[in-house]
């Protein structure tokens, strides 16, 4: 039976963009005082919200972050993104065929409703995306957690009508996996350039190294 949802994560599954994330973040705190490279900031805060990195960053600095940084990095980002960001291979062809298959999906993401509408615009699926997706931000706005918590999973289950427990989601980083598990989904990690151990170790089912992958999974 094919899953009553299916839930996606942004930045990783669909578009190309932490790379650019990263290296924003990157410039960042070396210009703060905390000398890091973009594979660093990748490693240290792939999935995080920035309401989550940034007592981790308070605390690495020893000192608060200056006034209106979330407001400026977010800015940053935004930037970023909407000049540089790029579809994951295979994800147009991906979120078509699930479409024509009739399986409803939706977009769950730390990211800002912000930055995902200036990526899915740079990289022309919007009219895909459209009323499907729920980010960290209004969650938050509605008195809930960003991932790893459960809770846009959550919003996400009930926006499109479906039952936890029948929900698949698809996830390339182990804060997306511990969310999705929490809330009681199947969890599938998406891994193009390794064997999706670390995915594994926090719940995922299976790894898939390319979008069309889930199709196989499906069956």
């Amino acid at each position: 039976m094919p899953p009553e949802l299916i839930i996606f994560d942004c930045d990783g599954v669909l578009i190309d963009s932490e790379g650019i994330a990263s290296a924003v973040i990157a410039r960042d705190m070396s210009r703060l005082g905390w000398p890091m490279t973009t594979e660093q900031a990748h490693e240290l805060f792939l999935g995080m919200s920035i309401m989550d990195m940034e007592p981790m960053i308070e605390t690495r600095l020893g000192r608060r972050l200056p006034d209106g940084w979330r407001q400026r990095i977010a800015g940053a980002l935004l930037e970023a993104l909407g000049a540089e960001a790029t579809l994951i291979p295979g994800a147009l062809a991906m979120l078509e065929r699930v479409t024509a298959l009739g399986i409803p999906w939706r977009v769950a993401s730390n990211s800002s409703d912000e930055e995902m509408d200036v990526k899915f615009k740079r990289t022309g699926i919007a009219h895909l995306t459209q009323g499907r997706t729920h980010a960290a931000a209004s969650v938050i706005k509605a008195g809930g957690r960003p991932k790893p918590a459960p809770d846009i999973f959550l919003a996400a289950a009930a926006a499109g009508g479906a039952a936890p427990s029948k929900c698949l989601v698809l996830e390339d980083s182990a804060v997306g996996v511990t969310g999705a598990v929490a809330a009681g989904m199947t969890c599938l990690g998406f891994d193009p350039h390794g064997d999706g151990a670390h995915l594994l170790a926090a719940g995922a089912t299976r790894i898939l190294h390319k979008l069309s992958d889930l199709f196989g999974a499906l069956a």
